[in-house]
């Protein structure tokens, strides 16, 4: 028998009369210039209130990250209407956020030098707290050095590997630490604890190995903290997260906060590893058909690979993704079993092996893609076109850059 991911990943792409991205008004959508990105509200407050309510079980603090959307009404509502605490991975969007008022930021990337008088400016003009990330001797000397040379004041987290092997440092006394001692020498630098990434939850579609994998996300945090405790250092903030580990953990003891952000959007990778449906998925991109090229068997869209990302996780658990799912731009329903199988950097091709697609797909017409991965796919754009019940009522600014 299939497992139960798997079987549900089947039925949605086989099933092509099944709802994707909600539907749109064809009045409105028509006049709409494309590649555009659409976010569905109403999927994106159901997320995050699910999310909310996970945290709630799990009895640890939500500090959603907001790499992903980049947006103040995105994040006033995985905030639920405040202020923070949040998670960022650009020193952009720490400013962004920062003056449009939260005040508890976790920039979530190792600090060096060279950024530290941009975090000093933000903190002195937004009177926010931006909480740093040191994995290393090195970088904690060079936070204490230049901290001094600012005359100014810094919080900063130790980043623990848990097992991804991006960053951080093994959670023994011998990597631990000598970068306490590092920082325990600067009356400016505050070290309140330790933060961990299980970026390497995303590696399977097995919720059972999710499960271990969170388990072992808890205790490398966990015990990180503990070294720092026994030798009398506090350690308010124990933080963990990535989006599968926090749904999918049996416990979070000893954990103080989850950092997680695709679960705002989803995307076609999280679905193919059944950790979300088809029908939370909030974010596609509306295209516009451009060509025709009937020798080739392809229809051209003009959304390529700038439009879409060139991620193709999901196709491991789910081949028939390629770059997206292709949907009909006002009802939603998937296209029979089409994708978009290649992309150029402003073109998409959706190979057709019935040409009557040609027909019910003429140039001009408009279609909507399911992205891959919304983190990449989200990120060529300024803004959401924002829509509730079908209907667009809104657009909404996002950040980018560094």
């Amino acid at each position: 028998m299939l497992p139960p991911h798997v079987f549900q990943a089947l039925w949605f792409s086989l099933k092509a009369t099944f709802h994707y991205p909600p539907s749109l008004p064809k009045a409105q959508s028509r006049s709409l210039e494309t590649p555009r990105l659409i976010l569905d509200a109403d999927r994106l407050e159901h997320n995050a209130a699910r999310m909310r309510e996970r945290s709630l079980e799990l009895g640890v603090s939500l500090r959603p990250h907001l790499k992903t959307a980049k947006s103040l009404e995105v994040a006033r509502i995985a905030t639920n209407g405040t202020f923070g605490p949040i998670t960022v991975s650009t020193l952009n969007e720490a400013e962004y956020f920062a003056r449009g008022g939260y005040k508890d930021l976790l920039y979530a990337v190792s600090i060096v030098g060279n950024k530290l008088a941009r975090v000093d400016q933000i903190q002195r003009t937004t009177d926010a707290r931006i909480l740093l990330v040191v994995d290393s001797v090195e970088a904690a000397k060079l936070l204490v050095e230049r901290t001094i040379e600012l005359n100014s004041n810094f919080g900063c987290l130790i980043e623990i590997d848990c097992g991804e092997h991006r960053s951080g440092v093994l959670p023994v006394e011998e990597d631990v630490l000598p970068i306490a001692e590092a920082l325990a020498g600067s009356r400016r630098v505050r070290l309140d604890g330790v933060m961990t990434h299980a970026g390497h939850s995303y590696s399977t579609a097995d919720r059972r190995k999710i499960a271990e994998i969170a388990e072992i996300e808890r205790r490398s945090a966990v015990e990180a903290a503990r070294i720092l405790q026994e030798t009398g250092v506090p350690t308010p903030i124990v933080s963990v997260g990535s989006t599968p580990t926090v749904l999918f953990a049996e416990h979070l003891g000893g954990v103080t906060e989850v950092r997680c952000g695709i679960y705002l959007f989803w995307d076609m990778a999280q679905f193919s590893r059944g950790v979300c449906r088809m029908e939370e998925i909030a974010i596609s991109v509306l295209a516009a058909v451009i060509g025709h090229n009937r020798q080739g068997s392809r229809i051209i869209v003009d959304a390529g690979a700038l439009a879409l990302s060139k991620d193709l996780g999901a196709n491991e658990y789910l081949p028939d993704t390629k770059y997206g799912y292709v949907c009909d731009s006002y009802s939603g329903e998937r296209l029979s079993l089409l994708s978009v199988d290649s992309v150029h950097q402003e073109h998409g091709a959706i190979s057709v092996k019935d040409a009557s697609w040609f027909d019910r797909l003429p140039i001009g017409s408009l279609v909507r893609i399911v992205p891959n991965h919304a983190c990449l796919t989200c990120a060529a754009y300024f803004d959401y076109t924002v829509v509730r019940e079908g209907t667009i009522v809104d657009q909404w600014e996002r950040t980018n850059g560094w």
